[in-house]
């Protein structure tokens, strides 16, 4: 065998996962080539080195803090604008075709068109409405910077 059929073999003899009888061809292999052999002591080295390394689980005043960092508040707020954004084109195209194609339908009823015309732009008086209302509120509402989200 070549040494690109026992390279694959060094993790699983590293991690002793190997069956006897290919654990037992590459220790023959290993004795014999050079490259294999320090290949296996560069993984062995790695592998105690990454065993003495220790995750750190971040402190509950570490997490308050990334979560109030500005880069967070930033990201999540241009994704909100985006996503509203992206919302509101979409349900005005949508709205917009309906009305087109209902008032080109001789066979429904005015007084449809017109619930339907109504129903629409109501909800988007609503809508925006609401928008300015919570954007107004925002600004001195005092218990937003109690709640920790």
């Amino acid at each position: 065998m070549s040494c690109d059929e026992f390279k694959p073999l060094i993790t699983g003899y590293l991690d002793d996962e190997l069956p006897p009888e290919e654990r037992a061809l590459l220790e023959d292999h290993l004795a014999d080539c050079e490259a294999c052999a320090r290949e296996l002591a560069q993984l062995t080295k790695l592998k105690e080195e990454l065993s003495m390394m220790e995750f750190k689980e971040p402190t509950d005043a570490e997490l308050a803090r990334y979560w109030r960092s500005v880069y967070n508040r930033l990201e999540r707020g241009l994704g909100w604008v985006l996503f509203s954004v992206g919302a509101i084109i979409v349900l005005c195209y949508g709205g917009f075709k309906l009305i087109e194609e209902m008032i080109k339908d001789p066979g429904i009823a005015v007084l449809l068109k017109v619930g339907v015309v109504a129903l629409v732009f109501g909800t988007v008086v609503l809508f925006v409405s609401l928008l300015r209302e919570r954007l107004a509120v925002r600004k001195v509402d005092k218990y937003s910077k109690e709640v920790e989200r």
